[in-house]
């Protein structure tokens, strides 16, 4: 079991590709994903969400990442703070939960292929 410390402590990547983050049952806008690590996202969202909720979140997929469409996954808030440049703007970092073994494959496809080391 990996401690909520070493969970902070993970690799994390800029993404580098545009990808929208929508509530799964009302299709809304929730943000964009800004960065990635193995077992989360980091978007930035208009939105101020409170902590410790669960969503259920979708995020629609390229063909060279996955043979689906989208990935519908259930994603817990773990913090949430107001940009420090942009005042109508919230960076949320959420710990994507329970993807099944093929889902887990296409989230590792996202960070191999989307996401990009900050030394680069």
């Amino acid at each position: 079991m990996v401690s909520d410390s070493d969970k902070r402590r993970q690799k994390r990547r800029k993404f580098t590709y545009y990808m929208q983050v929508v509530d799964a049952t009302t299709l809304q806008l929730v943000g964009y994903v800004s960065d990635i690590s193995l077992t989360g996202i980091k978007i930035d969202s208009g939105k101020l969400l409170p902590v410790n909720q669960t969503l259920k979140l979708r995020v629609d997929l390229t063909p060279d990442v996955a043979n689906k469409s989208y990935l519908t996954f259930n994603g817990r808030i773990k913090w949430c703070e107001m940009d420090k440049f942009e005042p109508n703007s919230y960076n949320v970092g959420i710990e994507v939960e329970n993807l099944s073994r093929e889902d887990y494959a296409i989230f590792m496809r996202m960070y191999n292929q989307y996401g990009m080391d900050a030394k680069q």
